[in-house]
C-alpha cells in the first residue's frame, strides 16, 4: 500500500468533513471559522463528531482557512488529516466481495484534473463501483480538492495507485477480468455487456487512452454523439459508462 509523501492533507467543505469524521481514518485537527453559527445543523454535527474523536478544535479567522485551502470554498470548516492513503489491488477485490458482486473497477489513464478525479470517484460511489485505479506518475493523486469534489466519496471508494498501468492490466486479466476502454470507434456503449468481472479504462482529458493500454483492452466502447462537439469531459464520459455498467448489472424488474 502506497501513501502520499506529504505528512498532512486538508479536507475542506462540510459534507467531506462529516464523511471523514465518520470514517476510521487517522485525523489530526479541526479548524472552525471564528464567528460561525455553531447551532447550524451541519456545524453542530461536525463539532459533535469531533468531540467523540477527541480532536483538537481550533477557531481561526477566515483568512487562515483561505490560506490553508488556497482560497477554495471551505464553508468555514477544514479538517487536517494524515496524508490520504491508497488501497492495494487486493483491497479492491475484497471490497467487491463485501459488496457481494463481481468486481467492477474503473482505471484512469493519466487523469490530470483533480475535479475530474473527484467527480469520477463520486459517481463510482453512487453506482457501487468496487474501486478505482490510478497511475503513480503523470496524473493527479488524492488531494483535498479531489476529496471536496467527491463530496466525501473518497472515504468510501478504495483508490489504488500503481506504478505501471500496463502491468496492472495484465494482472487483472490473469485474475479473470475483462478490460473495456473508450474510443471514438468501438461498440455502442448501450450494447455493453458489463456482467461478470470487468474493468473500465477512462483516458486522459486530451489524449485519451495511451496506445500501449489500447492494445491490452478486450473491447472498445463509444458514446454516440450527434452534435458538433465529438467529445465529452472525462468525468462526464466516465459517468455515462459507469451507469451503463450499473444498468446492465442491476436491470429493472
Amino acid at each position: 500500500m502506497e501513501n502520499n509523501k506529504q505528512d498532512e492533507e486538508f479536507i475542506i467543505g462540510r459534507h467531506p468533513v462529516v464523511a471523514a469524521l465518520r470514517s476510521n481514518d487517522p485525523l489530526n485537527k479541526l479548524f472552525i471559522q471564528s464567528g460561525i453559527k455553531k447551532d447550524e445543523k451541519s456545524i453542530s454535527e461536525i463539532l459533535q463528531l469531533a468531540r467523540k474523536k477527541k480532536l483538537v478544535v481550533s477557531e481561526v479567522p477566515k483568512q487562515k482557512l483561505d490560506k490553508l485551502t488556497d482560497r477554495q470554498n471551505h464553508q468555514g470548516v477544514v479538517l487536517a488529516v494524515a496524508a490520504f492513503k491508497y488501497a492495494s489491488i487486493d483491497d479492491l477485490f475484497a471490497n467487491a466481495e463485501k459488496q457481494n458482486q463481481p468486481p467492477f473497477f474503473v482505471i484512469l489513464d493519466n487523469i490530470e484534473d483533480p475535479h475530474n478525479l473527484g467527480s469520477i470517484i463520486r459517481t463510482a460511489d453512487a453506482a457501487g463501483v468496487s474501486g478505482v485505479i490510478i497511475p503513480k506518475h503523470r496524473a493527479v493523486g488524492l488531494t483535498s480538492t479531489v476529496s471536496k469534489t467527491s463530496a466525501g466519496a473518497i472515504e468510501r471508494v478504495p483508490v489504488a495507485r500503481v506504478t505501471n498501468l500496463s502491468n496492472m492490466i495484465k494482472e487483472l486479466k490473469d485474475r479473470g477480468m475483462w478490460i473495456f476502454g473508450t474510443d471514438i470507434s468501438g461498440k455502442d456503449y448501450r450494447k455493453w455487456d458489463a456482467s461478470g468481472s470487468v474493468a473500465l479504462v477512462i483516458g486522459n482529458e486530451g489524449k485519451g487512452i495511451s496506445p500501449l493500454l489500447k492494445k491490452q483492452v478486450d473491447e472498445m466502447l463509444t458514446i454516440p454523439m450527434t452534435g458538433d462537439i465529438q467529445s465529452l469531459n472525462a468525468s462526464v464520459a466516465a459517468s455515462v459508462l459507469i451507469y451503463q455498467g450499473f444498468n446492465y448489472r442491476h436491470p429493472l424488474k
